[in-house]
């Protein structure tokens, strides 16, 4: 490529050293023994474990070099996943702006993780005009797959998404009853996709979903980047649920292996749920 787009990151070589026992396998072989992908949960957040001021509120947190790294770890995993209510409230790209992935540097499509909206109603009434597509067409990321409990998506919104190179990924939910997805069941389906590592990024609801014991087993790693503000009250928080023991109430989840790590004015604290 003759130049870079204006929007590319840096993120300096002396900076990743520390992430890598976090990381996915720089081989996918090495990680072919599980069902799963490799699966990081990594997130953003302020003091008081908000991820937003409010639902549906863009709230910027990051500063300008753990953003950078934000970026750094898409490109180092084979998808992106969010919820469907950050992909109607956001209207994300989820792409990677690091120089020298596929759009920053370099052709196709090497280091841009695949989309992936976890939309069980299919409700996400995206258009072509959404940044996710208008990155895919301008070779700057790939286009989203949706998963859903929806037999037959809207027709208009499956053929934009095929022309992007995306998809529909329909899976029956958990119960008969419900529209609830399994989360091992999506891990599954990703790997059988050809996905071998997925970043879990948000929103609240996928994360406190996740963060709770049923599901210690399938991640590999947490990275949580902590930004010097306090929200304030009413806030979007990231807080799993209660758990009790005999009665009492206990911690609900406590990380182990853990690292912190200076960035900017930002803490990023690295760890995992491994005995």
């Amino acid at each position: 490529m003759s130049s870079l787009p204006n929007d590319t990151l840096q993120f300096p070589a002396a900076s990743r050293t520390f992430l890598e026992s976090y990381l996915p396998p720089a081989e996918p072989v090495q990680a072919g023994s599980s069902q799963y992908p490799f699966t990081t949960v990594t997130f953003a957040t302020s003091l008081d474990s908000q991820l937003a001021l409010s639902p549906g509120t863009q709230t910027v947190l990051s500063g300008p070099q753990s953003k950078a790294m934000t970026h750094y770890l898409r490109s180092r995993h084979d998808a992106i996943l969010i919820g469907v209510g950050t992909a109607i409230a956001d209207n994300p790209g989820l792409n990677c702006r690091i120089e020298g992935v596929g759009g920053y540097g370099s052709d196709g499509l090497d280091g841009q993780p695949r989309p992936i909206i976890i939309d069980p109603h299919a409700r996400w009434e995206f258009t072509e005009d959404h940044k996710i597509f208008k990155l895919a067409s301008e070779g700057k990321g790939r286009a989203p797959y949706i998963i859903t409990t929806v037999a037959d998506p809207p027709a208009e919104r499956n053929a934009i998404l095929k022309r992007a190179g995306g998809k529909y990924v329909t899976l029956a939910p958990a119960e008969a009853s419900s529209t609830k997805l399994e989360w091992r069941d999506i891990l599954q389906t990703l790997k059988a996709e050809g996905l071998w590592s997925v970043m879990i990024e948000g929103g609240a609801a996928v994360i406190n979903a996740l963060l709770v014991p049923e599901y210690f087993s399938v991640i590999d790693s947490v990275i949580v980047t902590i930004a010097p503000t306090w929200l304030g009250q009413g806030g979007v928080v990231v807080s799993p649920p209660r758990r009790t023991e005999d009665g009492r109430a206990i911690t609900a989840a406590r990380l182990r292996h853990v690292q912190w790590h200076p960035f900017g004015e930002d803490v990023v604290l690295c760890g995992d749920f491994k005995e």
